[in-house]
């Protein structure tokens, strides 16, 4: 088995595949930087807007969060006016993720005591003042577990986009085996088949198991600190 892996992985092959999960880290990082970003317009306004503008972005969050991810990469891959898959793909990602996203935030709003609302009024906050530098900021260390746990997902489902062509880690795999003859002058076989895939399984484990990591951490001291409060109390 050594042999084969030693063989499999040409400094060629190893780069091609490193390539991809390099592509997987910055699709994560982009749809989830974009996704907080319009989960958070629409929490506030599914939150603290009750006429039209509330109500349809309470539509807009039922709706995505009731169709398959894929249907919308598959959609947004066809119709959408951006000039690159990679721009394509990445929309349709922040398109269904920031409606969970959403949902997340607006359960760390409705956990903030609404006292706090009145209290600072009374000490000359503005509404938006009061979100900024009050609520969205307890919201925020509230829901940070979550938000990772979401985080993980994104990262997994990004081999979604190796069904559009998106030359991200699955996709590289798929090909890499298709490359093997030329930098390797091997057939391919169950045991190459084996190697590739695992090594692209291997790369999804330690993304994703370092940040279950960091979520179990932070809820050990979630948990730690609630008791000291409880006990101060």
């Amino acid at each position: 088995m050594i042999e084969v892996i030693t063989r499999t992985f040409t400094p060629e092959i190893l780069a091609y595949l490193l390539g991809g999960a390099w592509l997987v880290i910055e699709l994560s990082v982009v749809i989830v930087i974009c996704s907080i970003f319009f989960g958070l317009i629409l929490a506030l306004l599914r939150s603290y807007d009750r006429f039209i503008l509330g109500r349809l972005a309470g539509v807009y969050i039922e709706i995505f969060r009731n169709t398959p991810n894929l249907m919308w990469v598959l959609i947004c891959y066809v119709y959408a006016p951006l000039p690159t898959a990679f721009l394509r793909c990445s929309f349709a990602f922040v398109l269904f993720t920031s409606a969970t996203i959403a949902e997340i935030i607006r359960g760390g709003l409705n956990s903030i005591p609404k006292g706090q609302f009145e209290a600072a009024a009374s000490q000359g906050f503005s509404f938006v003042q009061t979100l900024i530098y009050i609520i969205l900021p307890q919201c925020f260390q509230n829901i940070v577990p979550t938000l990772l746990s979401q985080v993980i997902t994104v990262v997994k489902d990004t081999s979604f986009l190796s069904m559009v062509a998106v030359a991200e880690l699955m996709f590289r795999s798929r090909n890499a085996l298709a490359l093997l003859p030329r930098y390797t002058g091997q057939t391919v076989g169950i045991a190459q088949v084996a190697v590739i895939f695992g090594f692209a399984a291997l790369i999804y484990f330690i993304i994703n198991f370092s940040l279950s990591c960091i979520v179990r951490h932070m809820h050990k001291r979630r948990h730690a600190l609630a008791r000291q409060a409880t006990a101060k109390a």
